[in-house]
């Protein structure tokens, strides 16, 4: 049998992949968990063979669960089934060490045998979002750059994200401006988006 964890935020959700999963002769779902880091917990503890994460989940989301989990749990590969195929989420859930990319709207068949080819050594990568990312290229925000935007994402002013990043006023400012002139962007507010579209955030 093909052990599996799944993370998933939305019950309703995990409970039909669960469901689905349950009806192949050779998949036993092993776990469930509604966020990154009871996913990191509940593969700890059950040791499966695929670890199947969605990327926007609370408290931690599925590309850095899947970091944590490749190191904890090595033998356990990690496959990324998301709502959003973004070719930045793609290259990050790549390098994170995840060994599949699927978009939620894949047919239940193909998740089933991408799970087994995935146990087979293989890596899947849905075609389309492989063809964007490599037309997109690399995320060109630094990983402060990055913090910046994703605080500014909910309108905190400049002494806000100062204080939570804990950098000075002229810094944010800089790093924001850097943003906003690597995303061809005229405003933050438009940084943030293009950077979320992206899947850069």
């Amino acid at each position: 049998m093909i052990r599996v964890v799944l993370a998933e935020d939305q019950a309703m959700v995990r409970g039909a992949l669960a469901t689905l999963l349950g009806l192949e002769p050779d998949i036993e779902v092993v776990g469930e968990a509604s966020t990154g880091e009871e996913a990191v917990a509940v593969v700890g503890e059950t040791r499966p063979d695929i670890a199947l994460l969605d990327i926007e989940m609370p408290v931690m989301d599925g590309i850095t669960a899947a970091a944590e989990i490749v190191r904890a749990v090595p033998d356990c590969r990690v496959m990324i089934l998301t709502t959003f195929g973004r070719p930045g989420y793609l290259r990050r859930a790549m390098e994170a060490g995840a060994v599949a990319f699927m978009v939620k709207d894949s047919p239940a068949r193909e998740l089933a045998a991408a799970i087994r080819r995935v146990l087979a050594g293989e890596r899947v990568i849905d075609p389309a979002l492989a063809a964007a990312a490599l037309s997109a290229g690399p995320n060109p925000l630094s990983s402060r750059e990055r913090d910046v935007l994703a605080v500014a994402a909910d309108g905190s002013t400049i002494g806000d994200i100062a204080v939570r990043l804990h950098l000075s006023e002229g810094t944010v400012r800089n790093y924001l401006s850097s943003a906003i002139h690597k995303t061809h962007a005229r405003n933050r507010i438009e940084a943030v988006q293009r950077a979320q579209t992206q899947g850069w955030l």
